[in-house]
């Protein structure tokens, strides 16, 4: 693992002591989270990045300053997901200290997140309209504190946006949701009564890119795209209409989309990357959501398998509980990962999402998530990233930075 930055001046010392003053001391209470899981324009369109604010629009404690420095990614990222309420709370400086003194050198943070919000008050103008950065948002003061110290740390700060499980945007503009074949002037709606945005919309798209323009010049050194696909629910493709499909398939839609995004994202000289099912780099076809491998591995810098066990079908890999078996289930896995990527000129890093969370038999335990690590390391996949919904991560079984 690389090793940390070495002792600051004098004035980065005493920098750093504000910023941790200011981390201890802007602690807000929070609920337990148990989330589900410049630049110029490259692509002619309406531009509403946090660029585009007039000066005297901004707010005097606005987080609106020159674009920090950026943490450069580690030669193997490990990191873990935090959620918006272990950001918000004093989980957010305990998961700093695991990555202090563990293999751990990289956080990813929900800036916004699968309910639609955004974990600070946000120059966007879309964000501001539809009120995503209302809902207890992060002080401009603590997002700072919280990203000099990962900075000065070496840890490399990660912003995860959820694309188009957006419900809050999806009730307020019900032109770009997911429509009903019955009756189109109508919005689809998942199993919990919610709205999905249509992947095909441009501004969906745009707007995500706008809040990755913004997580950047805050700081943020990767962009991390979610829910980049369609609803996974049995039966949604004849009772939903696309308008804007024009004849394409949903595997392109997704390619499309992933393209506009990266065109607008280059300048800014970060890595995109983004979150698929663990099973895309198996199933041949697009799950019906959207994520065919070799439709969407070259679009990203890194692609994020989210191979968790517990998530594969009794008899994958010929395993009658995948989830009883992370070591031979993750290692089918990337087998078939780096084989489909074999395929594709300039394909993404492989860097897998692990579980360290228990659903069904076993619980697990250290050892499980160790299995899954060790699972990568024999297959060349030094990099990784732990999920659990309510960032409570095993501590036991990440190796010591000594």
């Amino acid at each position: 693992m690389p090793s940390r930055p070495s002792a600051a001046p004098r004035r980065r010392t005493l920098a750093l002591a504000l910023a941790l003053t200011a981390i201890a001391s802007g602690c807000e209470r929070a609920s337990p989270g148990t989330a589900t899981r410049d630049s110029t324009t490259v692509m002619a369109s309406r531009d509403t990045s946090a660029s585009t604010v007039p000066p005297a629009q901004i707010a005097a404690d606005s987080l609106l300053r020159a674009r920090a420095p950026l943490v450069p990614m580690p030669a193997v990222v490990r990191g873990l997901y935090v959620n918006r309420w272990a950001s918000l709370g004093q989980k957010m400086g305990e998961l700093i200290e695991v990555a202090k003194r563990t293999e751990v050198n990289a956080l990813s943070l929900d800036v916004k997140d699968d309910r639609g919000f955004v974990l600070y008050r946000s120059r966007v103008p879309l964000a501001r309209e539809i009120g995503a950065d209302t809902n207890r948002p992060m002080r401009p003061e603590r997002v700072r504190a919280i990203l000099d110290t990962m900075r000065a740390h070496g840890i490399y700060p990660i912003a995860r946006i959820v694309v188009v499980k957006d419900p809050l945007l999806a009730s307020k503009h019900l032109e770009w949701a997911i429509r009903r074949r019955d009756d189109p002037s109508r919005p689809w709606l998942d199993r919990n009564g919610n709205p999905w945005l249509d992947a095909h919309q441009p501004a969906v798209w745009q707007y995500a890119v706008d809040l990755a323009k913004e997580a950047v010049d805050l700081g943020f050194s990767e962009v991390q795209f979610d829910y980049m696909r369609f609803p996974d629910e049995k039966g949604m493709a004849a009772q939903t209409v696309y308008p804007l499909a024009r004849g394409r398939v949903r595997a392109q839609v997704i390619r499309d989309q992933l393209a506009f995004a990266r065109a607008q994202l280059r300048p800014l000289g970060v890595p995109f990357t983004g979150d698929v099912f663990g099973l895309t780099a198996t199933d041949t076809t697009d799950m019906g959501i959207g994520q065919r491998w070799e439709l969407f591995v070259d679009q990203l810098d890194v692609v994020l398998p989210m191979a968790y066990p517990s998530h594969y079908a009794p008899g994958t890999y010929k395993l009658g509980n995948p989830n009883a078996h992370p070591y031979e289930t993750i290692a089918a896995t990337l087998h078939d990962a780096k084989r489909r990527s074999a395929s594709v000129a300039n394909p993404a890093a492989l860097r897998p999402w692990y579980q360290d969370f228990t659903l069904g038999p076993p619980h697990y335990y250290a050892e499980h998530v160790r299995a899954q690590m060790r699972a990568g390391y024999d297959n060349g996949v030094m990099g990784w990233m732990l999920w659990n919904p309510g960032s409570r991560y095993t501590v036991t079984a990440l190796a010591r930075d000594d």
